[in-house]
Order: C-alpha cells, then sequence, then structure tokens
C-alpha cells in the first residue's frame, strides 16, 4: 500500500516508517506531559468537564501541555472552549498547539468558530501547511453539523473550502499534501454545489493517495466530473485502491460508457477493485452485466466446492459472491431469469441460508417463488435463517403491486412475517427462533405499512429483550403519531430508564416520543433529564429543544463515570509501552499493535475485555468487502455491548489499511464493538477513535467472512527500548 507519510503523523514509529515528526506528536507528546497533568486532564475527558483545570492547562507555558489539554478540550465538545482555542490557533508560539487548536475546534463542530479557521486556512494566513490542513478539515466537521434550518450559515465554509483545494491546484509551487488530502475528504463532509470540477484535476497527480481519496469523494457525492480520467484508471493505475475508487465512481453515477472496463475489472488481481466492479456493475442496470457476473460467480463456485466449513467457516469467496447475489438481484429484479436463480440456488444450497444477500437477491429474482418456498422452512432446520428470511420478505414491500401476482406476493410475506411474529412471542432459543432474529422480522412487517401494524408492535415494548423494546419504540415513532402510540411509549419509558446494560430502548422511546409531539409526549420526555445515563440526557435535551419545550441544556451534567484515578493511572502507564493483541480466528491469527499515547481508555478497556476472554468464542457479525471486518459484540447482532459505554478519544491518527477502530452508534457510544479497515477510509477519520493498527496477519483480515469465529484474544505489554532509557534518565 503507498502511503503518504505527512499524514501520518500521530503514528507509532513501529507501524510506519516516517522521516519527519512534529516535536510533539504521539508517544514524545504523550511522555513529556507530566503524569499528574495527564492524569487531569484524561478524568476530565472522561467525565466530559471543561472546568477551570483545563482551562488553566491551556495556558500552561509548556507547549506540549498546551497541546495536550487542546485535544481534551475538543473531545469534551463543550462550546466554551471555543474562544480560547480559537485565540490559540491564531496566537501560540508552537505550531504544534496551533494544529491542535484547530483539529479541536472542528471537533466541537460550533459556528463561533468558522471565521477563525477560514483565516487561519487560507492560503494568505501565514500559518504552517500543518495548521491550515487542520483549520481546512475543521471547516468541513462544522458545515456538515449545520442544522438544516440553518442551512445559509454553512455556504460560506463550503465555498472557503473550495477555495483552498483550487489555490492548491493552481499555485506554481508544489501543492501541499495533507492540505490537499484534508481539503478533499472537506469536501465530502461540507457537499458544496459544483463540487466535481474542482476535485476532477486531482486523479491526474503523482501521489496515489491524492488520486483514492479525491475518487472516494467523487463516488460518495456521486459526481461524474472526472469520469473519463477515471475509465483510464481503473485499467491502467498501479495503484489497487485507486482502480477500486475508480471503479466506484462509475457505478455510483452509472456510467454506461464504463460497461467493458468494469467487465475486464472482474479479473483484476486486488480483491478490493473485483468487489467495487461488481457493485458498480449491479448500479449500472445494464442487463448485459448478467451474463459476465453469472461466469465469475460460477468460477467462485467451483473453487469452494469440496471446502470444509466444519473447522474454519466458509470460504473467503463467500465475500465476493455475496457481492454478485446484490448485483443480480438488481439487474434482473422480478424476472425469474432461470440462470441466475438455479446459480442461487446453489449459493443458498452451499451457505445453508446463511447469507442475507443471497435470500434478499433470491425474493428479488423472482418474488412470488421465493414466498412459496419459504413459507414451506417450519422448525430448527433454518433457525440460523429466520433474519435473513425476514430481510428478503422486507424487500417486497418496496416493489409496486401491478397485477395479480404482485398483490399475491405481498400478501404471502405479510402472512409469513405475522406467522414468525407469532413464533417469536411463544418460542425461545434453543428450541426455536434465535431472539436476535426478531427486530429484522419487526422492521420486515413494519415495511409493508399494515393497518395494524401499531397493534403489532406495541406489545414487543414489554419484551425483556432491550434491542427488541428499542426496535419497537423506533418503528412505532415511524408511524403517524396517535394517542395509542403516545400512550404505550409512554408507558414504556419508566421501564427503559433503569436498564442496566444498554440504553438502547430509553434512546428510541425518547425519539418517538418527540414525533408524537404532543405536550403529554413532551412532559414524558421532561423526565428523561433525570436519567443516570448522559446518552439519554443528551437526546432528551435535544427532542425538547427541537419541538421548542426549552433548552435544558443545564440538564446534562457530567458523565457519570466508572473509572477511578487507579483506572486512569493504570491506562496512562501503558504510553510508550509496546502494548499488542494476538487474535486468533478460525482463519488465522493477525495482531494488533495499540496506541495508548492516543487513545488510553480506549485500550485499556480493549485489554480488560480480552483478559477476562469476553471476545473468546464471538462471531464477526459483520463483513464488508474493501471496507471493515467488525466483532466484538457478545449477542452477534451488532446491537450488543458489555454493558456499559466508554467516551471517544477522537485523535488525529488516519484510517489507513488495517487501522483498528472503536464502532459507534453515536458520540461517546463505544463498548467492546471494534473493526479493522480493508483500505483507507479518509472519511472515518476524526469521527471514530483509532487505537491500533495491525501490524502483521492482514492477510487473515483480508480472508475472514461474516460468522467466522474469534476463537480467542491474548495480550502482552512490554517495555519498549526508547521508554526504558526515558524511565532510567528521570
Amino acid at each position: 500500500m503507498n502511503i503518504n507519510p505527512n499524514r501520518l503523523k500521530s503514528i507509532l514509529l513501529v507501524f510506519i516508517c516516517v522521516t519527519a515528526l512534529p516535536a510533539f506528536s504521539g508517544v514524545a507528546a504523550a511522555q513529556q506531559v507530566p503524569v499528574e497533568i495527564l492524569l487531569r486532564i484524561t478524568r476530565a475527558e472522561d467525565t466530559r468537564d471543561f472546568n477551570g483545570d483545563l482551562k488553566t492547562l491551556l495556558r500552561d507555558k509548556r507547549p506540549e501541555v498546551r497541546r495536550r489539554a487542546a485535544l481534551a478540550a475538543g473531545r469534551i465538545g463543550d462550546e466554551l472552549a471555543v474562544a480560547q482555542l480559537a485565540s490559540m490557533m491564531q496566537e501560540d508560539s508552537s505550531v504544534a498547539v496551533r494544529e491542535m487548536a484547530a483539529f479541536a475546534l472542528g471537533e466541537i463542530e460550533s459556528l463561533a468558530a468558522a471565521d477563525g479557521l477560514i483565516s487561519a486556512a487560507d492560503h494568505s494566513s501565514n500559518q504552517s501547511s500543518a495548521v491550515r490542513a487542520r483549520a481546512v478539515e475543521a471547516l468541513g466537521k462544522i458545515a456538515a453539523a449545520v442544522p438544516k434550518a440553518e442551512e445559509a450559515r454553512a455556504i460560506p465554509l463550503r465555498e472557503a473550502i473550495l477555495k483552498i483545494l483550487e489555490f492548491e491546484h493552481k499555485r506554481r509551487a508544489k501543492p501541499d499534501n495533507d492540505v490537499v488530502l484534508l481539503s478533499v475528504t472537506a469536501i465530502l463532509r461540507a457537499r458544496p454545489d459544483h463540487a466535481g470540477p474542482t476535485l476532477a484535476p486531482f486523479l491526474r497527480y503523482s501521489d496515489p493517495r491524492i488520486r483514492a481519496d479525491t475518487a472516494n469523494t467523487l463516488a460518495r457525492l456521486k459526481l461524474n466530473d472526472g469520469n473519463n480520467e477515471l475509465r483510464e484508471l481503473l485499467v491502467t493505475d498501479p495503484d489497487p485502491i485507486v482502480r477500486a475508487n475508480a471503479a466506484r465512481v462509475l457505478g455510483a453515477t452509472e456510467d454506461k460508457e464504463a460497461f467493458a472496463a468494469l467487465v475486464k475489472a472482474l479479473g483484476d488481481p486486488d480483491e478490493r477493485v473485483r468487489v467495487s466492479a461488481i457493485r458498480s456493475l449491479g448500479l449500472l442496470k445494464d442487463s448485459r452485466a448478467t451474463a459476465p457476473l453469472l461466469d465469475f460467480g460460477n468460477k467462485l463456485l467451483a473453487r469452494v466446492r469440496g471446502h470444509s466449513t466444519k473447522n474454519d467457516g466458509l470460504p473467503t469467496e463467500i465475500n465476493e459472491i455475496n457481492e454478485i447475489a446484490i448485483s443480480l438481484g438488481r439487474l434482473v429484479p422480478g424476472s425469474d431469469d432461470a440462470a441466475v436463480v438455479a446459480w442461487l440456488r446453489q449459493v443458498r444450497d452451499r451457505t445453508h441460508l446463511a447469507s442475507p444477500e443471497v435470500e434478499i437477491a433470491y425474493a428479488r429474482v423472482t418474488p412470488l417463488q421465493y414466498v412459496k418456498e419459504v413459507s414451506n422452512f417450519h422448525g430448527s432446520e433454518v433457525r440460523r435463517s429466520w433474519s435473513n428470511i425476514a430481510q428478503a420478505l422486507g424487500e417486497l414491500a418496496a416493489t409496486k403491486p401491478s397485477g395479480t401476482d404482485a398483490m399475491s406476493e405481498r400478501k404471502s410475506a405479510v402472512a409469513e412475517l405475522r406467522r414468525m411474529i407469532q413464533v417469536s412471542q411463544i418460542i425461545s432459543e434453543p428450541a426455536g427462533m434465535p431472539r436476535s432474529a426478531a427486530p429484522d422480522i419487526l422492521r420486515a412487517f413494519a415495511a409493508f405499512k399494515e393497518s395494524d401494524s401499531a397493534e403489532v408492535l406495541a406489545p414487543f415494548l414489554n419484551e425483556k429483550d432491550v434491542v427488541l423494546r428499542a426496535t419497537a419504540a423506533e418503528l412505532l415513532g415511524e408511524l403517524p403519531p396517535s394517542t395509542s402510540i403516545t400512550k404505550a411509549l409512554i408507558a414504556a419509558l419508566p421501564v427503559a430508564l433503569q436498564d442496566q446494560d444498554l440504553n438502547d430502548a430509553a434512546l428510541a422511546i425518547v425519539g418517538s416520543l418527540g414525533k408524537q409531539k404532543t405536550a403529554e409526549a413532551n412532559d414524558a420526555i421532561k423526565t428523561a433529564l433525570d436519567a443516570a445515563d448522559i446518552q439519554v440526557r443528551r437526546r432528551a435535551v435535544a427532542v425538547l429543544k427541537a419541538n421548542s419545550s426549552g433548552d435544558f441544556s443545564a440538564r446534562i451534567g457530567k458523565v457519570q463515570t466508572r473509572n477511578s484515578d487507579s483506572d486512569y493511572r493504570r491506562a496512562l502507564s501503558r504510553i510508550g509501552k509496546q502494548v499488542r493483541a494476538t487474535v486468533t480466528t478460525s482463519k488465522g491469527t493477525f495482531v494488533i499493535e495499540f496506541i495508548p499515547a492516543e487513545a488510553p481508555l480506549t485500550v485499556d478497556n480493549f485489554v480488560m475485555l480480552a483478559r477476562r476472554g469476553y471476545f473468546n468464542g464471538q462471531i464477526v457479525p459483520r463483513v464488508v468487502p474493501n471496507f471493515v471486518i467488525q466483532t466484538g459484540d457478545p449477542r452477534g447482532d451488532q446491537n450488543g455491548g458489555p454493558g456499559y459505554s466508554i467516551r471517544c478519544e477522537i485523535n488525529e491518527v488516519p484510517y489507513e489499511r488495517g487501522a483498528v477502530g472503536m464502532a459507534l452508534s453515536g458520540k461517546d457510544t463505544g463498548g467492546s464493538q471494534w473493526f479493522v479497515t480493508h483500505s483507507p477510509q479518509p472519511h472515518l477519520d476524526g469521527g471514530y477513535t483509532v487505537f491500533g493498527q495491525v501490524v502483521s496477519g492482514m492477510d487473515v483480515v483480508d480472508r475472514i467472512v461474516r460468522d467466522d469465529l474469534v476463537r480467542s484474544i491474548s495480550i502482552t505489554e512490554t517495555v519498549s527500548t526508547r521508554h526504558a532509557q526515558h524511565a532510567k534518565r528521570k
């Protein structure tokens, strides 16, 4: 993988060879900050308390302390810090401090910082390239956070970002790669109008990372301004990430002229390129793609025949097979195409109905036949597949009934979902349907918008399972407001506020009560202002404010942290050490090296869970080829956690290939679910905590498929030579 060393300022030297690091970045900075001060800063971050102590540290005479305090202010996110950080960004004597102040302002996402950031990002500001780069990154984050009702206030930020990138392209001197890269991602976040012509020239730059990130932004914004260049890059570029992202743009923009190049890319040696080509062929909506996709699919099936799934799960080829199924479902919906149906049947037999992608494709291609087949499935033979079948039946809700067959399909699908709901209310594991399938069944049923949806969903507010209650509450909130829904949600809220392990139900109920738009509902929401969980209090404040029922921001308060000073000291003691996790899976072993200097509490949380054996035996419930693998969920459905949440520790470490991040469902909602990236994901930078990097075994990560096992995780901590020498000098 080609890596731009200027972007990796915060990654440990053991990961990547970097020619020059700023004076106070990463481990070096953390080691220079006295432990007692780090302890105070960490405590403030963990409790989300921008107090007088932290304000004082922002004025400390030592630049390394000011820099670390600035990061803490950004993580806490209190707007009271904006004025002080803006002043630091403009006037501090240390470039490293000014850079971090700009980064922190982006994390706070306050429009109050906009003018200062625009000034700092401009080429005439005399700021260093590092400060300019972080300033433009911050502008993108702030623009993305502007409420729709105040959309006009984001326009100057968007225009400034475009102006900065245009200058970098036109300047006589060599453009600054950091500024270019962070501007490209800022455009993705800010979504300015007519950004395509500004972005397209960067597809011709010599740095492959600039070409790749530019294509990533064009793909996500569905801009076709560089398609002529991208068709060529897909075939000729030496960098696989560039080729993969080129394929993504061509599909996202439905470029019909790219058909031949995308078909050719099915033979690319890199799986990430092939996956992107498969997806894009489906998006072209050109039925000619059916034949080459089937041909490739049959080759993959031939390679997996005879593969034993007993010990190491499904073969890696299943990742591409699932992607082919998705594309075929898009290309020939409702066609009853015999060749496609036959191929899907083979895959279903091979995977034992364990793939939602295949089930959904089967339902799309031959809906009536699918409904007939699944109605004959009963009992434990398909226990693992209830969720997949429900998702496939839910797809039929999107079809517009025209004719007897279509009406029959819908009626049969609804009848089958009703049967599954009834079963879910009377049968529990291990004898019948797994409880984790019930949320998908409810979502599928709700998609049909039946007249009695509220009556069917409301009883699930009384379930013991928190996720099931949360799903029912969320779906009730999507229905037209009614007195009966309001009463059901109000009755369920007190129980949800007492949940100990997960806050999903309380958050969903508060959100759905907000949609009822009644005084009675708002009064119930106010009771959540006293919740022990800060996320619930934040949600209640936001909903009440949106409903013009008062600003209760003062009631949010501090986080009731689980950590003590001894926990903080244990976490901080790892800074400078080599801390690694050896992850043994059903596909092999890979090794993570953690970065406690950048995310001490996140690393500590992972280490403590691993040493408890928490991760052992868990499945990998999510695999998105060319994006991430995700695990750490004891439920196995991406809804579980350890029974508590940890705070985000956002840092400047970028999401390169092999980065290890903490999965979230919103700010400060991490717990135990974590992911590893297959390729660079710049849109995740500064949004999800990076706390490690895979240093060996990425080939194993690439082979992992959904439902593979994490057999065990072992932790090792050793004092590095440099850390030992530093301690000896002290």
